[in-house]
């Protein structure tokens, strides 16, 4: 198990984990707010042994400068131990349903060309520091990774050095969304680009084994990725930009919408490459790569014409 849980609800957090992972699912969303939850309660609550209201309410505040889909993600988990808690027979207060809200649509933002120029600029320009030796190897290759890839960011920092197949250039992706494993191709500049990355780490750390380590050898955490990602956005200088702001995840956003714009002016056709795509982002069902077909279409005109884009997959059948 990935984290230490300390509070007194330590032992019913761990249990709901291991049922959770026992029917199929990684829970490891579920973890990470669970450990959460249990910081929160040691720190503010430390004697109370009980899910009490006056302890739930306080977590289900809405914190400053919050987005309402990350309240609702933090509830959704609590609400959660609380069901577990009563079917063991504990007494513990359930959040009423729909108490976070309905969760808002998220538009990203997808990088321009120059956006993306200045953003790997800032990267590159990376130096060393005592706290973190190897940070300026790292970034420029990880954020590369997750834009040439596409790969969501929980992905990449789970990759382990054996994952990288250094022959034919592939990603081993293990037990992602959908607890799905796949192989990713790299762009032959990019897997030029983690073999140097590669051969330098193992001089710095050479008994590491993930992929992106910190400067002890182990995982970095997803969070220290979107941490990176702000402070880069800020070093680009790049400013406010028109609707949501950039997220870290908006990389495999961009990825996908430049992957079709370009297929549109190649002249390629884009419905029958659309389920190569689907498969390369891990994707469990071809509607969640059509989505990606109407985004953002006042800036994307190419991928505009393509209406209807789940229609030309299955040919019709006359009888």
């Amino acid at each position: 198990m990935r984290y230490v849980f300390a509070s007194h609800f330590g032992a019913a957090m761990r249990s709901l984990v291991v049922e959770k992972q026992a029917l199929g699912f990684s829970y490891r969303s579920g973890q990470y707010r669970l450990a959460e939850f249990d910081r929160f309660c040691c720190q503010e609550f430390p004697m109370e042994t009980r899910l009490t209201q006056t302890l739930v309410q306080r977590w289900a505040e809405l914190r400053p400068g919050e987005h309402p889909n990350n309240r609702g993600e933090r509830l959704t988990y609590v609400r959660q131990l609380a069901d577990y808690l009563r079917a063991m027979g504990e007494d513990a207060f359930v959040l009423p349903p729909g108490m976070g809200g309905r969760r808002i649509r998220y538009l990203p933002h997808i990088f321009t060309r120059s956006e993306l120029d200045a953003f790997f600029g800032a990267a590159d320009g990376q130096s060393v520091t005592p706290f973190s030796p190897t940070r300026h190897l790292v970034v420029p290759v990880l954020f590369r990774l997750l834009y040439t890839c596409g790969l969501r960011p929980a992905e990449a920092a789970h990759l382990d050095i054996g994952d990288v197949d250094w022959e034919r250039g592939l990603l081993h992706i293990h037990q992602s969304k959908g607890r799905k494993d796949r192989l990713v191709p790299m762009a032959a500049d990019m897997w030029a680009r983690c073999q140097a990355f590669d051969e330098a780490m193992r001089i710095l750390l050479p008994h590491r084994s993930a992929l992106f380590p910190n400067r002890y050898g182990h995982r970095l955490h997803p969070a220290t990725f979107d941490d990176w990602f702000h402070v880069l956005w800020d070093a680009a200088d790049l400013g406010p930009v028109a609707g949501n702001a950039p997220r870290l995840y908006d990389l495999r956003h961009t990825f996908c919408v430049h992957r079709l714009n370009q297929w549109v002016r190649e002249g390629r056709d884009v419905q029958a490459l659309l389920p190569y795509l689907s498969g390369y982002l891990g994707h469990t069902s071809l509607a969640m790569t059509d989505y990606y077909l109407h985004l953002v279409p006042d800036f994307y005109p190419d991928i505009q014409r393509l209406s209807q884009p789940g229609a030309a997959l299955i040919p019709e059948v006359r009888v």
